[in-house]
C-alpha cells in the first residue's frame, strides 16, 4: 500500500495528478501558521492511497505536477521506503537512512523550502 499527501496549492496551474489506481482518503483545509510570504496561509491537504506497484511512475507523475517555485514538495511511503518529491526531482530512501533524508532536506533548502517545512514523517 502506498499512502501520501499532496497540498492542493502546490500543484502547477493546469497540472493534473491522476496516476492509475489512486484513491482519495481525505481532503481538508488548514491554516498554516508557518507559511512563507510566497505561500498562501490556508492549504488544502489531499490524503491519498494506491495499491499501484510502479512507485517510480507515481513519483514522476507527481514531480511533473508540482509547482517549481517556493520549494513545494510532496511525500509518500511505500513499505519501509520514503519518497520525497519536488518539481522535477524525486528522492527515495529507506526509513532511518539519515544520509538519504539529508540529501532530500538539502535539496529542499536549495529550492527554497522553509526549514520548518522539511519535516515529512518516516
Amino acid at each position: 500500500m502506498i499512502t501520501g499527501y499532496v497540498i492542493g496549492e502546490s500543484l502547477r496551474p493546469g497540472a493534473v495528478f491522476e496516476p492509475r489506481g489512486l484513491r482519495l482518503r481525505k481532503v481538508h483545509r488548514v491554516e498554516i501558521g508557518g507559511a512563507s510570504a510566497a505561500q498562501p496561509p490556508v492549504w488544502t491537504l489531499v490524503e491519498w492511497e494506491s495499491d499501484g506497484e510502479d512507485v517510480q511512475a507515481l513519483a514522476d507523475s507527481l514531480a511533473a505536477a508540482l509547482e517549481p517555485d517556493n520549494g513545494w514538495y510532496a511525500d509518500f511511503t511505500v513499505g519501509d521506503e520514503c519518497v520525497v518529491v519536488f518539481a522535477g526531482r524525486v528522492f527515495r530512501y529507506r526509513r532511518g537512512d539519515e544520509k538519504g533524508r539529508a540529501e532530500a532536506v538539502a535539496y529542499g533548502r536549495s529550492v527554497g523550502t522553509p526549514e520548518h517545512q522539511l519535516d515529512w514523517a518516516e
